[in-house]
């Protein structure tokens, strides 16, 4: 049977407005008795974990259960992905999957499970936009002047990315290929080395997250190009869209969203996956965040299944032609 999302949501609603009990496992017994786990694949006080414990918080007492969150970082989120994948499907753990969940295969090789049954997509979460940056002593203002400024350099445009693989490495590829420059993606070891070296005037740009470097964009330090989206970001609405600047390809995001081993009774997962999408309606949570770097952004698991094929194949084609390997 097809759930629509309005189909969903007015079931949500249903069982909500009358009270009705939570829904049966396929054991017959209801669900859930007992606190669930919540795996993160990073580690503590980044927007990852803080957006995680604000869902947890959230649907614990939608739930009527306690959610714990357990960080498990490590190579690349594929501690946290093959720990979630082997869990029991009872619906007692739950996978706060990222980004690099899509881009394992193209990087790695093949994983230690099977990533399109060992795991079935909940619902998407939210959405990490990336934002071309560059040090704003250098005069720059477009991302068509720094494509310029990449060939007055004998060896083009050094862009700073938060490490080889990532989102931001695979953007600001995507970013010199689309524009015709040359150039090379310098690997960090995070945001924070990435943006002293940007203001150092060692690098010329980076393109990655852009909480981390708003207090040097307010102190008039750095200054933000454009954004690779879609539509102008709420998060910094006066950066246009690369795309209005000329570069119809650059979109790339970070994100986050929900997962469960794939054994999990359909029941659970529906229950779940409305529960969050009321969450990411709730203004509460939204500006909360935002306030983190991220824009919520709700997607039934159908949808998300197709988001993750979709970053798969765009992001496998790139590493490939690119020769990306994952640290």
């Amino acid at each position: 049977m097809k759930f629509t999302r309005r189909a969903l949501l007015g079931t949500a609603a249903v069982c909500l407005s009358a009270g009705t009990a939570p829904f049966a496992s396929a054991q017959g017994s209801a669900w859930p008795a007992r606190p669930i786990r919540l795996i993160s694949p990073y580690g503590a006080g980044g927007a990852s974990d803080i957006s995680a414990r604000i869902l947890a918080e959230y649907l614990g007492k939608k739930l009527g259960q306690q959610i714990v969150v357990e960080n498990k970082p490590g190579a690349g989120t594929r501690l946290a992905n093959e720990f979630a994948a082997r869990a029991p499907g009872d619906g007692y753990t739950i996978l706060y999957a990222a980004a690099p969940y899509a881009t394992a295969e193209a990087l790695y090789g093949r994983q230690n499970f099977d990533t399109r049954k060992d795991l079935q997509p909940v619902a998407l979460v939210a959405m990490a936009p990336l934002f071309l940056i560059v040090n704003a002593q250098s005069g720059i203002k477009t991302a068509q002047e720094l494509i310029a400024h990449s060939k007055t350099k004998p060896s083009g445009l050094n862009i700073a990315s938060p490490g080889a693989g990532s989102q931001p490495n695979l953007a600001a590829e995507l970013f010199l290929r689309d524009g015709g420059a040359r150039g090379v993606v310098i690997h960090y070891r995070g945001d924070a080395p990435a943006y002293a070296e940007l203001l150092a005037g060692r690098v010329d740009a980076t393109l990655t997250a852009i909480t981390t470097a708003l207090p040097h964009i307010q102190a008039g330090k750095l200054r933000v190009l454009g954004v690779a989206a879609t539509q102008r970001s709420a998060l910094y609405p006066d950066a246009p869209t690369l795309r209005e600047q000329g570069f119809p390809n650059v979109v790339a995001s970070g994100w986050y969203g929900f997962m469960v081993p794939g054994t999990t009774p359909p029941a659970i997962v529906e229950r779940l996956q409305l529960t969050t999408i009321r969450a990411l309606a709730d203004p509460e949570v939204k500006q909360k965040f935002l306030a983190q770097g991220l824009e919520p952004n709700s997607k039934t698991s159908a949808e998300f299944r197709k988001f993750i094929d979709d970053e798969g194949r765009k992001w496998g084609e790139l590493i490939a032609k690119a020769g990306i390997k994952g640290e």
